[in-house]
């Protein structure tokens, strides 16, 4: 099978679930057509069976040899092109399906590059993980069905063109019969609608709830929350259950619809076809293969009733991935150039030197934290980078140059040494020395495999404290221009403090860094300390000038002690 095709360059600017569809099956038109002629051969030559074998038991009763040998050979090459379109139209089925929901997968997956910091504020992580796990094989189903439905169609033309030909009763009942099965199931799909987004919707919510217990199991051990958490996880699940039901309560009747119609025509034609034979009107040959076209007409027309389930499905699936695409980032970047030098926050009136330790204590420390995200630029501010304003450097320049390493980082599943080295270009050497100014060395000699040791998912085999040394040593590795560090020690012990405030301050030593911290021990060993309150610059100087000079200052350092 061919390879699957890359998705276009850029994201789509496409803000209706159905121009989704129509746009993801533009990108795959060719493969598209095949498998829809593939599917319509595949129909069309079951369709042509009942009228050959009628043929020959006509051939038969007439006691005709020759007639009878022509229609077997007739209905033998059809059995062989039956064979062959089944196989390449599901070849291309399976083509189809894959092209559309990776097409998918790397829509959105460039759509959250592309976003960044701004994904997980507008949208949950649940809501996210959804479009993976079951949006994309949705609208894999959209693609896939099309090939079915619209050979389907044919395929039901196809039979009551013969019908007409053969009996103009029997083709008029096929011709409005097919139809009004159609229209019958209609009242179903928009309640389906209605239920699968419903059920959608909770699912993601649930996949949310999910994803932050784990993440704070620890922590709901130490106080004691798992079974409150645990309470709250199952009544929403149970939720999600009486959803599901509630759309499966619609799906068994469309289910059921799907047998009964189709039933219900094949009695109508094999009755009045019987009145006809009786009476005299057409042979039995014919008999026999309107009775196979009834028979056969089960397979188009549960078709059909598919076809509207899966496009409700994709529909909604659809609107899942829209809901992605048509978030904007919060910031965006120009197409200026700088050559560094001072970074400077006109808002706090915080300035970084170059090749300057700087120190930022806050009194609410969610003002350093706005303050980092501003220089960062993940947020839009009034900042200058040298002579230049931040606004207008490109966005993977800034954040290239500028790291902003918080703890609100993670460590992905891999090898521990990919995961610290992610430009993948530091010699071994390099990670030791970064290890060892995050005082992390002990923590990949404990290891067995050492740097070749695989992480799980999220870091969970190590401790908050190790995680976040790795988080450093991960960050100290990348050696940006500008390192914005936020509350780099909160996890580890005064001990291992001290060692990191030193060991950091030597290993970005002629390097523009700040730290966010309230630490004392961290704060001394800073070149130039910035006290702010309120989100302003109070105060600037060493940690000890602050001290004796700034009482505010020695008041949240301290803790409000001695």
């Amino acid at each position: 099978m061919r390879s699957l095709p890359e998705a276009d360059p850029g994201v789509p600017d496409i803000r209706s679930p159905l121009r989704f569809l129509w746009w993801n099956a533009r990108r795959q038109t060719v493969p598209l057509l095949g498998g829809i002629g593939y599917a319509s051969l595949w129909w069309l030559v079951q369709a042509l069976m009942p009228f050959v074998l009628g043929k020959g038991i006509e051939s038969v009763t007439a006691k005709d040899t020759g007639s009878l040998l022509a229609w077997s050979a007739i209905l033998l090459g059809l059995g062989l092109l039956q064979a062959f379109t089944g196989i390449m139209r599901h070849r291309m089925a399976v083509y189809n399906w894959l092209a559309a929901a990776y097409r998918t997968v790397q829509l959105t997956s460039r759509q959250a590059a592309r976003l960044g910091a701004t994904l997980p504020k507008r949208l949950s992580t649940g809501e996210v993980v959804s479009v993976g796990n079951s949006d994309i094989a949705h609208i894999g189903s959209s693609m896939d069905i099309l090939l079915r439905g619209v050979g389907s169609i044919l395929a039901i033309v196809t039979v009551t063109v013969i019908l007409i030909s053969t009996s103009l009763p029997l083709g008029l009942l096929v011709l409005f019969g097919v139809p009004l099965m159609a229209f019958a199931v209609g009242p179903l799909l928009r309640p389906l609608h209605r239920r699968q987004q419903a059920q959608r919707e909770l699912s993601g919510e649930l996949s949310t709830r999910a994803a932050d217990i784990v993440a704070g199991l620890r922590v709901l051990r130490g106080i004691g929350g798992e079974q409150v958490f645990a309470a709250r996880y199952r009544a929403e699940s149970q939720r999600v259950r009486h959803a599901g039901v509630r759309v499966a309560g619609v799906e068994s009747v469309l289910e059921g619809a799907q047998t009964v119609l189709p039933g219900l025509l094949i009695a109508i034609v094999t009755g009045v076809g019987a009145s006809f034979a009786v009476a005299g009107d057409i042979p039995t040959g014919q008999l026999v293969a309107f009775y196979l076209y009834a028979v056969f007409l089960i397979g188009p027309t549960r078709t059909l009733t598919e076809a509207a389930d899966k496009l409700t499905k994709g529909h909604v699936a659809a609107g899942r991935v829209i809901r992605i695409l048509s978030i904007e980032p919060e910031v965006s970047g120009g197409s200026g150039a700088s050559e560094g030098g001072v970074l400077r926050d006109s808002y706090s009136g915080v300035t970084l030197q170059p090749g300057t330790l700087t120190a930022v204590a806050a009194a609410d420390p969610d003002d350093a934290i706005a303050i980092a995200d501003r220089l960062g630029r993940y947020v839009e501010g009034d900042v200058t980078f040298g002579a230049a304003e931040l606004r207008t450097l490109p966005l993977e320049q800034v954040r290239s140059r500028i790291l902003v390493a918080d703890n609100g980082a993670r460590l992905f599943n891999g090898r521990l040494r990919d995961e610290l080295d992610v430009r993948g270009t530091a010699t071994d050497a390099q990670i030791r020395e970064a290890l060892g100014a995050a005082c992390a060395t002990d923590i990949v000699e404990a290891l067995p495999d050492g740097l070749d040791a695989r992480v799980a998912e999220a870091g969970r085999e190590f401790s908050g404290g190790q995680q976040q040394r790795l988080r450093l040593a991960r960050a100290l590795l990348t050696d940006p221009e500008v390192l914005i560090l936020v509350e780099p020690t909160s996890a580890v012990d005064a001990h291992s403090e001290a060692r990191i405030a030193e060991r950091l301050a030597k290993a970005r030593s002629g390097r523009t860094t700040m730290i966010c911290t309230t630490s004392p021990l961290v704060l001394d060993r800073a070149e130039h300390v910035i006290y702010v309150e309120n989100g302003r610059v109070l105060a600037e100087g060493t940690h000890r000038q602050l001290l004796d000079g700034t009482p505010a200052y020695a008041a949240t350092v301290t803790r409000g002690e001695d």
